[in-house]
């Protein structure tokens, strides 16, 4: 297995040099903690100082969550 999504974010309360997960052997599906697009957005808000449940925008008139996903998370895994 390869390692994880390495995504860069310096500072913001991030443990440096952390490897959250893993890919299969071509690096195309995670088979190890998979972090969807609404947990990470999810996580950097927090990081931020927002709570992603309660931000919203409109679209064509109809309010909905900035993280598209009842269900997102915070992935406290990698916070410092």
């Amino acid at each position: 297995m390869r390692g994880g999504l390495i995504v860069p974010l310096a500072g913001e309360g991030v443990k440096g040099g952390t490897v959250y997960g893993a890919t299969d052997e071509l690096g195309f599906k995670a088979v190890e903690n998979p972090v969807s697009v609404a947990d990470f957005h999810a996580t950097i808000l927090h990081q931020l100082g927002f709570d992603f449940k309660q931000l919203y925008h409109e679209l064509d008139g109809q309010r909905e969550r900035l993280t598209a996903n009842s269900e997102a998370r915070v992935v406290k895994e990698i916070l410092a």
